[in-house]
């Protein structure tokens, strides 16, 4: 019985990141473009001409350097789907399996961040205003944390 369990919320996690990764690029498909949402990456698109062309460049480079780890990360979903397939599932193998996806994925966006820290800190502060305009719609409208001045 445990198995099942295991075997059904395994392919719920997998059917979920599937059904994203389908709308994601029915969304690109459909607009020719990549949807902006409102991560760091993303409002680099909002960036102007210049800047956003050297942003891009930037986070290109990343992602060529990181090529292997990207493969990697690919080849342990590839991994895990097969895994999930089989009549009989090996938890230990999924989970390492998984665990090796999410390895490569953290490690990539961690390049990527950096390079976006990179680019923040030899750019404007309009550019970074634009870069935190990002942050903040993926935070929802808050009040700004800025300090305020005493009397």
């Amino acid at each position: 019985m445990s198995t099942g369990r295991n075997f059904l919320i395994a392919s719920v996690v997998l059917n979920v990141f599937l059904a994203g990764a389908l709308a994601g690029g029915a969304v690109w498909i459909r607009s020719g473009k990549p949807a902006l949402g409102y991560s760091l990456e993303a409002a680099g698109g909002r960036l102007p001409d210049q800047e956003r062309m050297l942003f891009r460049k930037a986070l290109r480079e990343v992602r060529r350097e990181s090529r292997d780890i990207i493969l990697d990360g690919q080849q342990a979903r590839r991994e895990a789907a097969d895994l999930l397939r089989q009549p009989v599932l090996d938890t230990a193998a999924l989970s390492a399996a998984l665990e090796r996806a999410r390895n490569a994925d953290v490690t990539v966006r961690t390049r990527l961040e950096q390079r976006i820290i990179e680019f923040a800190a030899a750019g404007s502060a309009d550019e970074r205003s634009v870069l935190a305009e990002g942050l903040t719609r993926r935070a929802g409208q808050q009040p700004s944390a800025t300090p305020k001045k005493s009397p």
